[in-house]
């Protein structure tokens, strides 16, 4: 199978006042192409500054990050942005939709700013709220849906752009249990359609729905 994502001696340090902070350590990972991956570790182990760096929103300090076999970790922000909105579909645990704007609107938006016609925009929007199951729910405001409700929004705001990879944060973090389970479900179904899945969490019930689990501990993989 194709690798679609290789870190090699990959670094982060941050510098916090005097002293300097290894957020990730000579960390070397593959992903392969339609596999569904899922990345713990307890807080402070490097979880999300190695999202950011796998979702192209921020680069290392040091070392290569190989995304479908081009190396991105040197590219500018312009560049960066490119690539993520090509490639990766981002699922976060507080939703991040915008509270005016209705489900279909939340969803055509990585659309509009990829410069999508109006009524494609609606089309797909339509179509990816559909598959996750809000049909009846498209015209709703966020305030309108339940958690699980506004996760699937989400979830079919990062399909719509059609990406290779979906990054997942916690996805189901701000759910209750009955719920957590329909929204990994859905990921089952996402992977099933080809999609490679990466997710962070801190749940090992959720974890067990991944192929894969890597573990972090102190910004290394252990």
């Amino acid at each position: 199978m194709e690798e679609v994502i290789r870190l090699e001696n990959v670094w982060k340090h941050y510098r916090v006042g005097e002293s300097v902070v290894k957020a990730l350590d000579e960390v070397e990972l593959t992903v392969r192409r339609g596999e569904y991956v899922a990345i713990m570790g307890p807080s402070g182990s490097g979880k999300s500054t190695m999202m950011n760096i796998l979702g192209c929103l921020d680069t290392p300090t040091g070392g290569h990050y190989y995304l479908g076999g081009t190396d991105v970790s040197g590219m500018d922000d312009d560049s960066l942005s490119e690539v993520r909105n090509r490639e990766i579909g981002f699922v976060f645990q507080s939703f991040n939709l915008l509270p005016r704007y209705s489900a279909l609107e939340n969803v055509e938006l990585p659309l509009l700013y990829a410069g999508v016609s109006k009524a494609e925009r609606v089309r797909r929007a339509r179509e990816e709220l559909r598959r996750v199951g809000l049909a009846e729910r498209m015209a709703h405001r966020p305030s309108e849906l339940s958690g699980g409700q506004r996760q699937r929004v989400a979830i079919a705001r990062a399909l719509v752009v059609r990406p290779s990879i979906i990054l997942a944060d916690e996805p189901t973090g701000n759910l209750d249990t009955n719920t957590s389970l329909e929204i990994m479900d859905l990921f089952e179904e996402i992977h099933s359609g080809g999609n490679t899945v990466i997710m962070v969490t801190h749940e090992e019930d959720i974890a067990r729905y991944a192929q894969r689990i890597v573990r972090l501990r102190d910004g290394h993989i252990i």
